[in-house]
């Protein structure tokens, strides 16, 4: 069973994401180009990422950082 709501919320939390944070928008479009991913693939994708991210910090009590959530792979920072 699908909750809507936070389907909604997960979609314009993404969407917000990838306009306002370089480490998302990588990420989207990494999964877009490299995965091949359709946008609503991509941007689920992001979104399940997040929410694994907020229930990290949750659980270990810590602040957001994009640097940790979105580490700039080798090949992108040579």
């Amino acid at each position: 069973m699908k909750n809507d709501r936070l389907d909604h919320a997960g979609y314009l939390w993404a969407f917000s994401a990838i306009t306002a944070s370089p480490g998302a928008k990588a990420h989207y479009r990494r999964r877009r180009d490299e995965h091949g991913d359709w946008h609503a693939a991509a941007q689920r994708n992001l979104f399940n990422r997040m929410i694994g991210q907020l229930y990290h910090c949750l659980q270990h009590r810590k602040l957001f950082d994009e640097d940790t959530a979105f580490p700039v792979h080798a090949a992108v920072a040579a």
